[in-house]
């Protein structure tokens, strides 16, 4: 593979760094993960978006989170079509084998997938309407959160879709055979989080009053 190159030297230093302090202090629990296995307690379905860091956000320590980042922290309907469907094998992985006891989806401010799936459907980016966008095909997945919400104020709709990416996810989690049968026996539970970068804020959907409110 001739496009492979060497790691650049900053993440070599950090990785140095990284040994020598954090690992180096807490050696005998990485050792105790890696012979043990992995038993998170719960799965997190984030964005791929470089500023929403979960494990900080929940102080959460190595192993304590299943973590799956996509764009626009969006789940995709149950499909088993013999497909690639890296969010759909995760979900999977997560529930039947690890059996975590909670799926977390956490939406944020500012997601420019979001964004995009919002210029799509009201007819400003037809690039992304295109059968070769991989992005535009992902955010069809966002569609039915866009007819939700495309008769609000054009100030309001990017926020308010953010937030129906959240629960077009949590809507398509239940068409999982597997998680709606987890969720029935009180096995597994599901919450949808919206984090509000700038003030560090977090939102939880409530759905006895259908909206997300601060925690």
């Amino acid at each position: 593979m001739h496009a492979a190159r060497a790691l650049p030297a900053y993440l070599v230093q950090r990785f140095h760094g990284w040994k020598a302090t954090s690992y180096a202090e807490n050696h005998a629990w990485y050792r105790r993960l890696a012979s043990e296995g992995q038993h998170p307690r719960a799965m997190v379905i984030s964005c791929c978006d470089s500023r929403v860091h979960v494990t900080s956000i929940f102080g959460a320590d190595t192993g304590e989170f299943f973590i799956h980042r996509n764009v626009a922290n969006l789940v995709p309907p149950y499909e088993p079509d013999g497909d690639h469907h890296g969010t759909s094998a995760a979900l999977e992985f997560a529930v039947t084998s690890l059996k975590v006891a909670h799926v977390i989806v956490m939406g944020h401010s500012g997601c420019g997938g979001v964004k995009g799936c919002l210029e799509m459907c009201s007819g400003r980016a037809p690039e992304l309407e295109e059968k070769s966008s991989f992005v535009g095909r992902w955010m069809d997945i966002l569609r039915p959160g866009y007819e939700r919400i495309k008769e609000r104020p054009d100030a309001d709709q990017a926020r308010a879709l953010e937030k129906e990416a959240v629960l077009v996810s949590l809507e398509n989690l239940m068409s999982f055979p597997f998680v709606r049968q987890a969720v029935e026996s009180e096995d597994l539970t599901l919450h949808g989080l919206w984090h509000e970068i700038g003030a560090g804020a977090l939102e939880c959907y409530d759905p006895k009053k259908g909206a997300f409110v601060t925690v």
